[in-house]
């Protein structure tokens, strides 16, 4: 056999082994892949940016699923609908929505589009239709966190770093409390008062997430709306942000969301 001969035949030896390579790959990447709902889309809530669920994406796209965060302006519900209408329209198929605090308000209007097939309500607030954040929490105690809020001249509101440390946060680290007081995004007060036109949750399936230990959403109203919804829900032993206090159970309800939504 000549050197060229040689050649060729190992080249021809690696690609084999290559494509077997990648065929077995994608099979056990299939294999441990849930079946349902591939593509998550994911809303933050006020005060926040699509990194408050940097723990929870890396969980969910070993599972095999496809994870946008959607990047809310805060400066409208109107404009965070809008923007999340946009991640949904660039996915490939039906999209299981997922929403943290006032990211619900937003799943819930998103949520009529129909590529949607479920909602997952994470530490969040869904308001029927007329309804809005102000409206619904009225009937409860004023959350502790209310205190801690400041509002700028421009109608955008903020809150202290005491307010993420003691009614936010209160259960991470102190460098994770401080990521958050970096990275929050000033929301505008009007989102607080904007109401719901068609509330996708009376058509859509629905899980939620209770955070026991919240300051900023009263967990009784969390209950409540979990009862109204129908919705199967878990209570974590959380403050507002279960998602980086509780990632794995955060993760484990929306996989099995994705899988009981897609069978619909």
């Amino acid at each position: 056999m000549t050197f060229s001969q040689t050649y060729r035949t190992a080249l021809m030896a690696i690609a084999g082994f290559l494509l077997m390579a990648a065929f077995h790959t994608g099979a056990a990447a299939q294999a441990n892949s849930p079946q349902g709902v591939r593509n998550i889309v994911i809303v933050h809530g006020a005060w926040a940016d699509g990194s408050s669920w940097s723990k929870v994406i890396p969980l969910l796209q070993a599972r095999g699923l496809h994870v946008v965060a959607v990047q809310n302006p805060l400066t409208s519900l109107a404009d965070d609908v809008a923007a999340t209408r946009r991640a949904i329209a660039l996915q490939d198929g039906p999209v299981l929505l997922v929403g943290h605090s006032y990211g619900g308000v937003v799943i819930t209007e998103a949520g009529n589009d129909p590529k949607v097939v479920g909602l997952v309500y994470v530490a969040a607030l869904a308001p029927s239709e007329g309804e809005s954040v102000a409206s619904v929490t009225k009937a409860f105690p004023p959350a502790p966190l209310g205190s801690e809020v400041r509002a700028d001249a421009e109608g955008f509101l903020t809150v202290t770093p005491k307010g993420i440390a003691e009614d936010l946060a209160q259960d991470l680290p102190d460098k994770e409390k401080q990521l958050l007081t970096a990275t929050q995004g000033p929301t505008a007060a009007v989102v607080f008062e904007a109401t719901i036109m068609t509330a996708a949750w009376k058509t859509k399936p629905s899980w939620c997430v209770i955070a026991g230990n919240d300051r900023a959403v009263s967990p009784e109203l969390e209950k409540a709306e979990a009862a109204a919804m129908k919705a199967a829900s878990i209570t974590v032993p959380s403050s507002h942000m279960p998602m980086l206090s509780h990632p794995k159970a955060v993760a484990d309800l929306i996989v099995q969301a994705a899988a009981k939504a897609g069978s619909h």
